[in-house]
């Protein structure tokens, strides 16, 4: 038995015995969708860090630098900034005015069912694009790290495994799944860094010498070309991108402003027991995300510059740099290591998504829409949960399996940070935050941006696409035309048209039942007082 495999199952069944520690002690609806609330400090920041560095993060982002260097580099800032937004608007807010979901904020003060309604829907669109992204990285790795496994059965086990922790082991199997995930993950990522800096002879002055003279054959005409890696342009910027320096824009804001917007995200923040909790788990979160981030150039550059991006592009392509820099520069045990870690990065991601899913599916459409917020029989709100999360499991294998694996993981998650930052940001911050705002506007406001984002992502050159040659674009197998839109994200345009529709909508009509209560919501969100204990 191969030592890749070994180290696969070694991970799998350790996972799986915390399932069944888990299972055992999730009984009833806290339990299962919020760990009774009894996650500490620093537990939660690990359950968070593990939650937000994805396979984008560790796949995709050194994909994006060792192929488009400083350009890729954008998207390590955009994500490590975001939290910024979380720490200082959203986490104290969140934990003292909801329950178990985002919706459960929104509908404090406004009429609960249409709200529900369309944060529901809002949540499993975003859980969906972020989860296919997951699971398409997870099949491009598994399949290459064991031979005689395909990309469709590499997404059919990591969907399987995903349902079994989030169907028996609730939420604190996910979180303990998690927190594993964000040591190894960490550990693994520092042992690389230092392996590309050993590679350099620790000098600074020769990797980044390095950089700077990165040579490859351009995929279109086979010419050789040297390009300086540390300089802007090699995607966003230059004559084939008149629209980049714009691009670049709309992909920032849509990662800033859509952190705050993740429902996995933001889930987490009711696994603690109180505001203060939360802000300290933001904090350790914000910590460990900024090294890992900074820690992502050494794997992006040190792929460009070791492995090379010719060698990337036939075997793999960019989605496997990180893996094949460990294979350079380890050997095979260390190879499969890291795949490991990707692999485990993969699957605790997508028992978040899962979970935060199904949570909002059973706890908003479910007991709060469908059966009008009144009293289920014991049990019946976790056993929808279970059933939705077999449901978006299945959905998303099959899906992953559609686009197959052209995709790269960190394009399709910038694009569900954009639908995220559109649709969900600006009904939370304008629930805290406007006396003003109603019901009105927060449907109005949520069916906007998720629209606009949705329809301008798919008049993009992401699916319309008229350049082969891009390793981002997505479906161009589905749609060989040109693009309407011509950004690769929608942010610059949507998120604004988020905030414009909540806006127009909340002046359609006023709402006194709503305006009367928001002094008692911002008592609570401040200071905790009735929380959920």
């Amino acid at each position: 038995m191969s030592t890749s495999l070994l180290m696969f199952l070694a991970f799998v069944a350790v996972t799986l015995v915390i399932t069944y520690w888990a299972a055992r002690r999730s009984r009833g609806a806290a339990a299962y969708f919020a760990a009774n609330r009894q996650i500490t400090g620093w537990q939660n920041g690990l359950a968070v860090a593990g939650d937000y560095m994805s396979a984008a993060s560790f796949l995709g982002i050194a994909g994006l630098i060792a192929f488009n260097g400083y350009d890729g580099f954008m998207y390590s800032v955009g994500f490590l900034v975001a939290y910024l937004t979380v720490l200082l608007i959203v986490a104290e807010p969140l934990r003292n005015a909801g329950k178990y979901t985002m919706a459960d904020v929104l509908a404090y003060r406004l009429s609960p069912r249409p709200v529900r309604s369309i944060a529901s829907l809002s949540t499993l669109t975003v859980s969906t694009f972020y989860m296919i992204a997951q699971m398409v990285g997870a099949g491009a790795l598994v399949s290459l790290l064991l031979p005689g496994v395909g990309f469709n059965m590499a997404v059919v086990v990591v969907g399987v495994l995903m349902i079994v922790y989030v169907v028996f082991g609730g939420m604190l199997a996910t979180t303990w799944v998690q927190i594993i995930k964000a040591i190894l993950l960490m550990s693994g990522t520092l042992l690389l860094s230092i392996l590309v800096l050993a590679h350099f002879g620790f000098s600074f002055a020769n990797f980044f010498d390095a950089i700077s003279h990165v040579t490859y054959h351009d995929p279109k005409t086979g010419a050789e070309l040297t390009k300086n890696f540390l300089q802007p342009g090699q995607y966003y910027f230059g004559p084939t991108k008149p629209y980049g320096v714009i691009d670049l824009i709309s992909l920032c804001m849509a990662l800033i402003f859509g952190t705050a917007g993740l429902p996995h995200i933001l889930v987490r923040f009711y696994t603690v027991p109180d505001a203060k909790t939360a802000r300290a788990s933001v904090v350790w979160a914000m910590f460990l995300i900024g090294v890992f981030y900074i820690m992502t150039t050494f794997l992006g550059f040190g792929a460009a510059t070791i492995v090379g991006r010719d060698f990337i592009a036939k075997n793999g392509g960019t989605n496997m740099s990180a893996p094949l820099l460990a294979q350079n520069l380890g050997g095979d045990i260390f190879f499969a290591f890291i795949s490991s870690i990707a692999f485990a990065t993969i699957l605790a991601v997508v028992a978040g998504l899962t979970i935060s899913a199904s949570t909002s599916f059973a706890h908003d459409f479910w007991t709060n829409v469908i059966h009008k917020g009144t009293e289920r029989k014991a049990g019946e709100e976790v056993r929808v949960a279970r059933v939705t999360a077999f449901v978006v499991g299945v959905i998303s294998i099959l899906l992953a399996i559609l686009l197959g694996q052209s995709i790269n993981v960190a394009f399709l998650v910038g694009l569900a940070f954009a639908v995220a930052a559109s649709a969900n940001l600006p009904v939370i911050i304008l629930s805290l935050f406007w006396k003003r705002f109603n019901t009105k506007g927060a449907v109005i406001g949520l069916a906007t941006g998720l629209a606009s984002s949705i329809i301008l992502i798919l008049l993009s050159p992401s699916i319309m696409t008229v350049d082969p040659a891009s390793v981002t674009g997505a479906a161009r197998h589905l749609i060989q035309r040109a693009p309407i839109f011509p950004l690769e994200n929608p942010g610059i345009i949507s998120i604004p048209l988020g905030f414009l529709g909540a806006f127009v909508g909340t002046l359609l009509g006023r709402e006194p039942e709503a305006e009367a209560k928001f002094a008692e919501l911002i008592v609570r969100a401040n200071t905790g007082l009735g929380a959920e204990k």
